[in-house]
């Protein structure tokens, strides 16, 4: 389906063909609703041989032309368009410099600048700069002087700089490419020959910080060894299972200590006040190998805490998990100790070498393998559950059932769009997922109707063995059973293979949205032994949900609805159908719905359509469409051979390329304009793939 839009920059003239009639359309409400010009600035330029000759630009937004009031000499204004400049000679003297910028529409703004014109050197330069708190390699500076009337700044890090200009009060920043030492230098300019130079050195540092991950080009990962033990940054060599980076850690223990090991200095002391839990991957040479993660104060070494763990794998990848929730947040820690198998001396060889990455902070403990369905109830069952991208998972009361425990899920305000909840560390089994059953449910007691829910279930040795599908919840502050069908997976994500193993399961609340502080609560995570009709919005379309409403969208004149069946009979004795009336003015009017997932047009290619005509020869188009790239689409047309009466209409879909379509148009009689009357209302139903 095309929706065509009309934009004009002052007019726009679209005639759009349609049998024999055209349409010429008018628009000048861009114009008249443009913008006030705002952020109005001017530049001095000042040159340097006593003239006192002012080079000035200015600049804003939303203006096309400006007016420069010099502030000396004449007192009409000079006229230039965006982009220009003017020069004015001033004497040696303060001046109010005045800019009046105009849009599109004439509606103007102004503002005024002070520009100081001195042909003694500037005095009293003071120059205020420091590293940006979030980017290492980011400078924020600003200066201000007696007698000057701009700045020039040089970083030092480009050969022949010409120098940034800025203005007293105006704060500028500078981002450096790479780790080093460089001389900058501020030179602040009057309206004469001489000026006044600040030079200092900056020193642009990477320091190690939490996370470590290996992964940065300019940390310098300086590890310190002792009692035989030696730690090195080194290419990942087993890129596999839960860690697919490119570099990792690796320790390799030799004699002649029990106790050899590495440590780390971070840049800043450890923030353990939201995070308490240290995660680290490992891939040990053995199961029961022992890892000893510890921390400690920069300059007092009797200042630490420690955990210790055992591998349970070998040759393969796990989250190990180092609960300090214990630690004295009082002390400041800046070391991170690391022992493996402490007690025991090294060899050197492969059986006492080890691999590790991904040192970070969480507030998870760790997790066990859970068994389908996942109650919440059961005794003895750790349900413990992996929170990312900003939610928080705890567990609770069932707010309807005091005696019903459950999961509550916070999405705060700012978390990310794709946060979501990992259950445990995976299935102990996997889900038994065939060609005929291929659906799970969730019940969910949500804050809003209309929210959608994801499922993604994946291979837990695996991760890029996945599949995800999505519900949408239909009802507020009331418990409801969401079914999701992974035979339709979300748009954008792999399809369902049944050669894969999903052993693992992670749930999204309202997914494609930053967080607002919503809560979820959710219980009776289930695979499902027989497939349901999802409770969300999807083929087929039979109208008959009385939970949720069938949101159409009308284009070009047609409005559709849901409505009693007119006449319940012959084929189609339903109580509920469709109703599309069409009107004026354009022959492609029609109606669209969009679907929760995508049509599954894997094995079934040919739909079918209950149509109620009020004439034979009456055309229905049924397109489908990506609802985000409507360039990606198929349709298929077929027409009415009775009148007054029920008929199935067939579109053969047979030959629809690949691709992601969840939302279904319809138009009746393309290529004509309807009139909104009795001959152009028709009624249709259960739009179903057969």
């Amino acid at each position: 389906m095309k929706l065509i839009n009309y934009i004009a920059g002052l007019a726009v003239l679209v005639t759009v063909f349609a049998g024999c009639k055209k349409t010429t359309y008018e628009d000048l409400s861009l114009v008249d609703t443009a913008a006030v010009p705002d952020r109005l600035s001017v530049q001095f330029e000042i040159t340097q041989d006593n003239s006192g000759l002012v080079t000035i630009t200015p600049n804003g937004n939303g203006a096309i032309k400006y007016e420069i009031y010099y502030g000396h000499g004449p007192a009409t204004p000079v006229s230039l368009q965006a982009g220009g400049k003017t020069t004015h000679v001033y004497p040696e003297g303060t001046y109010t410099v005045k800019v009046v910028g105009y849009n599109v529409a004439g509606k103007k703004a102004e503002a005024t600048q002070q520009l100081t014109v001195s042909f003694r050197a500037p005095e009293n330069l003071v120059v205020t700069w420091g590293i940006d708190g979030v980017n290492n390699f980011k400078v924020n500076l600003s200066a201000t002087a007696l007698y000057e009337t701009n700045f020039k700044v040089f970083w030092g890090d480009v050969a022949n700089e010409p120098g940034q200009v800025f203005l007293e009060g105006q704060s500028i920043s500078h981002v450096y490419a790479a780790v080093g030492s460089y001389t900058l230098r501020v030179v602040a300019y009057s309206g004469g020959a001489a000026t006044t130079t600040y030079t200092t050195t900056v020193n642009i540092t990477d320091p190690v910080l939490i996370p470590i991950t290996f992964e940065s080009a300019t940390v310098n990962y300086a590890f310190t060894d002792f009692g035989g033990g030696v730690s090195t940054k080194i290419a990942n060599p087993q890129i596999n299972g839960i860690n697919t980076s490119a570099n990792v850690g690796r320790m390799v223990k030799n004699a002649p200590e029990v106790w050899g090991g590495s440590f780390i200095t971070v840049g800043t002391p450890i923030d353990f006040s939201a995070n308490k839990v240290f995660r680290m991957k490992v891939f040990s040479p053995r199961v029961g190998a022992k890892v000893l993660l510890k921390v400690e104060n920069l300059t007092n070494g009797g200042i630490f805490f420690e955990k210790e763990v055992t591998c349970t794998v070998a040759n393969a990848w796990e989250d190990l998990a180092f609960d300090f929730r214990a630690i004295n947040t009082a002390n400041s820690y800046q070391k991170v100790v690391l022992i493996f198998d402490n007690g025991t001396v090294g060899n050197g060889s492969p059986n006492f070498t080890w691999l590790f990455d991904d040192i970070r902070l969480t507030n998870q403990m760790p997790v066990g393998l859970l068994t389908l369905p996942v109650t919440f109830d059961a005794a003895n069952v750790n349900y413990e559950v992996t929170d990312f991208g900003g939610t928080v998972s705890v567990p609770a009361t069932d707010p309807t059932n005091g005696a019903n425990n459950v999961k509550k899920t916070t999405k705060p305000n700012g978390a990310q769009t794709w946060a979501g909840t990992t259950l445990g560390a995976g299935f102990t089994s996997p889900i038994a997922f065939t060609a005929t059953r291929t659906q799970m449910s969730i019940r969910v007691y949500s804050p809003a109707a209309g929210l959608r829910v994801r499922l993604k279930v994946e291979d837990r040795t695996n991760n890029t063995r996945s599949v995800e599908t999505e519900a949408m919840t239909q009802a507020a502050n009331t418990w409801e059973t969401l079914v999701f069908d992974f035979s339709t997976p979300s748009i954008g994500t792999a399809s369902m293979n049944l050669a894969w193993t999903y052993d693992m399961a992670s749930v999204f609340f309202d997914f494609g949205n930053n967080g607002t502080g919503s809560n979820f609560y959710w219980d009776d995570v289930t695979f499902l032994a027989t497939n349901v009709v999802p409770n969300y919005l999807t083929l087929p379309l039979d109208f008959q949900s009385t939970t949720y409403s069938y949101p159409f969208v009308d284009f070009g004149g047609s409005t559709a609805t849901v409505v009693n069946n007119p006449n319940p009979s012959g084929i189609n004795t339903s109580t509920k159908v469709g109703k599309i009336v069409k009107g004026a003015p354009e022959v492609w009017a029609g109606s669209f719905i969009d679907l929760v997932n995508p049509i599954n047009f894997t094995v079934l290619r040919t739909f079918k359509v209950k149509v109620y005509s009020p004439r034979v020869g009456a055309k229905l188009l049924l397109k489908v469409e990506n609802p985000t790239n409507g360039g990606q689409s198929y349709e298929k047309e077929a027409t009415t051979t009775v009148a007054n009466a029920w008929e199935e209409l067939t579109f053969d879909y047979s030959a629809i390329p690949a691709g992601f379509y969840a939302r279904v148009v319809l138009i009746f009689d393309l290529g004509t304009a309807g009139d909104g009357s009795p001959n152009y209302t028709f009624y249709f139903d259960d739009i179903r793939l057969n």
